[in-house]
């Protein structure tokens, strides 16, 4: 499976959702004046959102002065932000050399049919986004799948799924 970046769904925006955007205001106020705040700030929408609402984009080029076009430029060019919302948990099946000839496409499709979501995609409910990436740099533990900050490794597909229904029986 070679993995690659999908990026006109990485640059659309959902459909207009409320967004408070008075979460912002103290983050605003701690950067207030800062040259080259632009990437910590974004940071900072983010871990608010979990993703950079076109609104927050609004917001900070009224609060900085810097175009909308140009802080949508950085969203953009950094794979780190994303213009659409992710799940609670965010799981990322390793595809390097090592986890693929040990079957990582298995545990992907295994997730895609528990999850009902494409790769890349997040379930309706929010909890989850499944991802496959390049490397998790766990190549003794092939395959491996990341949860947040959890690893998991010497998985099967079956393995896989059964962590995921343990995460959504916690989360009930």
């Amino acid at each position: 499976m070679r993995i690659k970046r999908k990026n006109n769904e990485r640059h659309s925006f959902l459909p207009d959702e409320p967004v408070d955007t008075g979460l912002l205001d103290g983050l605003l106020k701690k950067y207030a004046g800062k040259k080259g705040s632009i990437i910590p700030l974004l940071q900072g929408v983010q871990e608010i959102y979990r993703f950079i609402p076109k609104e927050a984009i609004l917001k900070i080029s009224e609060a900085t002065g810097l175009s909308e076009s140009d802080i949508f430029g950085v969203v953009t060019f950094y794979s780190q932000f994303r213009l659409n919302p992710v799940g609670k948990h965010i799981i990322k099946v390793c595809h390097g050399t090592a986890c693929h000839v040990q079957n990582a496409n298995g545990i992907t499709t295994a997730l895609v049919n528990e999850l009902g979501v494409e790769d890349g995609k997040t379930t309706s409910d929010r909890l989850f986004t499944l991802e496959s990436v390049a490397c998790l740099g766990c190549c003794s533990l092939a395959p491996v799948m990341m949860i947040g900050e959890e690893t998991y490794g010497k998985l099967t597909g079956e393995k896989a799924v059964k962590i995921i229904r343990e995460i959504r029986n916690r989360e009930k």
